[in-house]
This record gives C-alpha cells, structure tokens and sequence, in this order.
C-alpha cells in the first residue's frame, strides 16, 4: 500500500468491496499483486460470489413453501409506484448506511486532517 492513514484505508477497503462485486478494480495507489491481496482477494471474490447464493435460495424455498392467501383491506399492493418508492428508497438508505462507517473512517477523516494540516 502505497499509501498510509485514511487514504490507504479507502484503497483497502474500494479493492474488496470490488472483488466481492465481481468488478475486480482498485486505486493506483494499492500494491495488490502481492501474495497477501491475491489470496484474501479471491476469498472476497468466492464470499461475493456464493455464499451471499446461500440465503437468497434460503429465501427463495420459504417462499416457495408459503401457500398464496387472499388479498385483504390490510394487503399492501405490489404492482403500484408507492411500492417501487418505498423499495428504491430502502435498498438506497441501508446501502447507504452499510458505508456510512467506512466513509467516516476514510474520506471524511482525510479531509478533517488535511484541514488541521495532517497529510499523509
């Protein structure tokens, strides 16, 4: 890592959260063809890639198992924009929040000590 403090921790972490999403990319400033970064770069990669497989197809078969009910005055409705609202703006707010730590911890605390006349 050719980088230290905030900065090599937001390379660090951008390489894994890309191998884990099957893009493969990192910043510049990261050294990753080292034994360290290949070997917990392909175990990222196969945590990415099956074994998030494992509780969506757990999902899948309890849903699957479910007997269909019958629609009631308390049955929220899944075809209406509502939905796709309230869906888009969840999957936004949790994901954002997932990197809201690393954010704080990366971006956000290189700015601060760049502004106290820290760098790195």
């Amino acid at each position: 890592m050719a980088n230290a403090g905030p900065h090599g921790f937001s390379e660090a972490l951008y390489a894994y959260t890309s191998q884990a999403a099957n893009n493969g990319s990192a910043f510049a400033g990261l050294t990753g063809n080292t034994l360290f970064y290949n070997v917990s770069g392909a175990i990222a990669m196969f945590i990415g890639r099956f074994w998030m497989i494992i509780p969506a197809m757990a999902i899948a078969g309890s849903l699957a198992q479910k007997r269909t009910v019958a629609a009631s005055s308390g049955t929220f409705p899944t075809t209406g924009g509502l939905f796709v609202g309230l869906l888009v703006g969840v999957i936004i707010i949790v994901g954002g929040l997932t990197f809201f730590p690393a954010l704080a911890l990366g971006p956000i605390a290189e700015h601060l000590a760049m502004q106290a006349g820290q760098v790195f």
